[in-house]
């Protein structure tokens, strides 16, 4: 449950795209803030991103500042013809000791708000960057597409009140809409909404 004083997240409209796969997703291994780059499928993902984002309408690219999101960016935003802004506070969660090291159960008490690793953010904490970060972002010409991280895509699904603990696929753009006052956030992934009118 959010504490009163998070920001709550503007019900404006967005794309949201994690960045392509890096070598560390592709061994599970707990990036956090360490900057690691995108792979040669990491790269074919965000070319694939952003050939399904052509024709959205997109007006805005705001990014999270380490490579692996804001290369991302970059290469939709060559693909669209707009300049990606960056934005440190959709920068990934840090998770302190468990950085380079396997995704494991910890993860889950994470997200629960049950314990932290040692030098982590917390889960909250994340949550109300993350909502501040995309508050911004929104302030932008729109529609914007955020490009940011996992853990920080869990954070925001949590703001939109849906279940957090779902993995997001690396490179697959979701249109965010919020749905009627009192109810969750509906996520579109663009491959299933190609013929939708965004």
């Amino acid at each position: 449950m959010a504490d009163a004083a998070d920001p709550v997240l503007n019900r404006i409209p967005f794309w949201y795209l994690r960045h392509g796969e890096t070598d560390w997703n592709a061994q599970n291994l707990s990036q956090g803030n360490i900057d690691i780059p995108l792979n040669a499928n990491g790269l074919a993902q965000a070319r694939a991103a952003a050939n399904l984002l052509v024709g959205r309408g997109i007006a805005s690219i705001v990014a999270s500042p380490l490579s692996r999101a804001r290369d991302t960016a970059a290469i939709v935003g060559e693909v669209l013809g707009l300049p990606v802004a960056i934005d440190d506070g959709l920068t990934e969660v840090a998770f302190g000791v468990q950085e380079g090291k396997p995704m494991g159960d910890w993860f889950a008490d994470w997200i629960a708000g049950t314990a932290t690793p040692d030098g982590a953010e917390t889960f909250a904490g994340l949550r109300a960057r993350a909502a501040a970060a995309v508050n911004r972002a929104t302030a932008c010409p729109p529609p914007v597409l955020v490009v940011a991280h996992g853990a920080l895509f869990r954070a925001l699904r949590a703001a939109m009140g849906l279940e957090p603990n779902l993995r997001t696929r690396n490179g697959v753009p979701f249109w965010c809409a919020p749905g009627p006052i009192g109810a969750g956030w509906v996520l579109t992934p663009a491959e299933e909404g190609a013929a939708l009118n965004f």
